[in-house]
């Protein structure tokens, strides 16, 4: 094992997109760990946009200090933090850099005191923290990494006592939350801060780490590099290299190739040919951006140490006349947006399906996010911006969507309440029952809350994996039903049909009034007739509605009020 005593902003950067490339890689791998066996359990790919998000503007931070590298990235990941799990990750590196804003390099107590900074407010972030969790890797993490760093200034032992000790609290998670123990599975949000904490011990203990974001390092950085040149009012006949040109080079290949690669060379030749010099390298390919007025000797050089992979040449005097243009019209249709009024008051909703969007749509929701995706903490801020409202209430409308419309509230310019509704059903309820445009932001949000108990919800779907969950044996395929977030029917061969007939039967009681049954894309309005049919014969006084919502993953949404 490498003995590392002090980790540069180089190592750091390695170690977050490592951790982004992991997750990536195994998101698959941690949605399968999802407690109830739905087709939307997306903890990997939450957790793998979110870190995504923190990777990139990691890369694109210009500063070099590796304090401001760590804060680039905790911003990074509240921005794009999606889910729940990817809230909470957001928060461990929120702490983690907040321990470190002004170390240049790090030492193993500083990275063991930026750990237990993450492991701290992430408890903090969490109203009623749960053991068994994410919360709990990063504890031990933290906890580990402590005792080591008082007895070795070797920061890799400690990222290694901090990984063992994450993997141990990981496979305890079912030992202290007795659902994951019921249905065979760990914390899958834990699984994921295990996959981020191995990626940086690759890292600093000199693995082979070879990940796909290292191939994006040169776009990161030429991308960076151009937005902080980007002048609207710059002439374009000032531009002193009018050709940005970029070549990828396979090394020591094809019939040109006359020159042994050497890094100093190579780069000192092209030095003299312009600015804005980038050059990337291993040991098969070398990449290269430039600007200079002669693309032609920028390729020829490229020839003599391999053969050309990739030749790319734009001309900025073109780019630059162009982008004035458009930062002027810009500029015009920002007064405009400034000058436009918006709101008093407006409704921030997330629904996936075309017609439950247009639901959402005639009730009085001024903002739809298509939730297909979980929205990030960004998608929720933009929302809010887009309604140009004096203030606004978010539907969620999911429950792993809470803690980021939670981060966007603390975020936003304007007053924001979350009416935590955590179902489709309950967001319709909600608005229709609750909400009064004439009302203030505070008389809204308690109706709109106090609708909430007012509706179950009902849900159907296929099963993605075996399991045993609420006492029913599920095989994978089964068609299962889900009252208020429950698992309570499961049917065999994938009977959509009898598994919402019987869960429908579970939702209905005396004091039932109004069945409302939305279709979705994977079923039919004749389906919804028949289930109507099956409902009246159980209770010939209910009154039925049927939507076309056309929502994925659950062919059939029921609301009963």
């Amino acid at each position: 094992m490498e003995v590392v005593t002090t980790i540069t902003n180089v190592e750091f950067g390695k170690m977050i997109n490592a951790a982004a490339d992991a997750l990536k890689n195994n998101a698959e791998k941690i949605n399968k760990l999802n407690v109830f066996p739905v087709p939307d359990g997306d903890t990997g790919t939450n957790m793998t946009l979110s870190m995504a998000s923190g990777a990139e503007y990691e890369r694109n931070e210009d500063d070099t200090h590796l304090g401001k590298l760590a804060q680039a990235t905790a911003k990074g990941l509240l921005m794009g933090a999606r889910g729940n799990s990817g809230v909470i990750l957001s928060q461990i590196f929120r702490g983690f850099a907040a321990k470190i804003a002004d170390k240049e390099t790090l030492s193993a107590r500083d990275l063991a005191d930026a750990l237990m900074g993450g492991a701290e407010t992430a408890y903090k972030a969490v109203m009623k923290p749960t053991e068994g969790t994410i919360l709990t890797v990063i504890r031990e993490a933290a906890a580990a990494a402590n005792r080591t760093a008082k007895k070795t200034d070797d920061a890799t032992q400690v990222m290694a006592d901090a990984l063992d000790a994450a993997e141990k609290a990981l496979a305890s998670t079912p030992d202290l939350l007795p659902v994951l123990k019921e249905v065979g599975v760990v914390d899958s949000g834990g699984q994921g801060l295990v996959i981020v904490l191995s990626a940086f011990y690759a890292v600093l203990s000199g693995q082979e780490v070879k990940t796909e974001l290292d191939n994006a390092n040169l776009d990161a950085m030429v991308l960076s590099l151009h937005n902080a040149g980007v002048q609207g009012e710059l002439n374009p006949e000032d531009i002193e290299y009018g050709y940005c040109t970029e070549i990828m080079v396979d090394i020591a290949k094809g019939t040109t190739y006359d020159q042994k690669f050497d890094y100093d060379t190579f780069y000192n030749h092209l030095a003299g040919l312009g600015d804005s010099l980038l050059v990337i390298n291993d040991d098969d390919v070398v990449k290269v951006h430039v600007h200079t007025e002669d693309p032609g000797d920028v390729i020829n050089w490229g020839t003599h140490f391999g053969s050309l992979r990739k030749v790319k040449v734009d001309n900025m005097r073109d780019q630059q006349a162009e982008a004035a243009s458009v930062a002027a019209e810009q500029k015009a249709h920002a007064v405009d947006e400034e000058n436009e009024a918006g709101p008093d008051l407006a409704v921030i909703t997330t629904a996936a399906g075309k017609g439950i969007q247009e639901i959402f749509a005639s009730a009085g929701a001024t903002v739809i996010i298509d939730s297909k995706q979980a929205p990030s903490t960004q998608d929720l801020l933009q929302a809010i911006k887009d309604s140009h409202a004096a203030a606004a209430i978010i539907l969620p409308n999911d429950g792993n969507i809470f803690m980021a419309a939670e981060q966007a509230v603390s975020l936003a310019d304007v007053p924001v309440k979350v009416v935590k509704t955590k179902t489709i059903q309950q967001g319709l309820t909600a608005l229709v029952l609750g909400y009064d445009q004439l009302k203030s932001l505070d008389e809204n949000e308690a109706a709109m809350s106090a609708m909430i108990t007012e509706v179950k919800s009902g849900s159907v779907t296929t099963s993605v994996r075996d399991t045993t969950i609420n006492g029913l044996a599920i095989q994978a395929g089964d068609a299962i039903g889900l009252l208020n977030g429950e698992i309570v029917v499961a049917v065999p061969d994938a009977n959509i049909d009898q598994a919402a007939s019987e869960l429908l039967a579970k939702m209905i009681d005396e004091d039932s009034e109004l069945v409302t049954i939305y279709y979705g894309e994977d079923s039919s309005l004749s389906a919804a007739e028949a289930l109507q049919t099956a409902g009246e014969a159980l209770d010939d006084e209910l009154e039925f509605e049927i939507h076309d919502g056309g929502q994925p993953l659950y062919p059939i949404l029921l609301s009963v009020e």
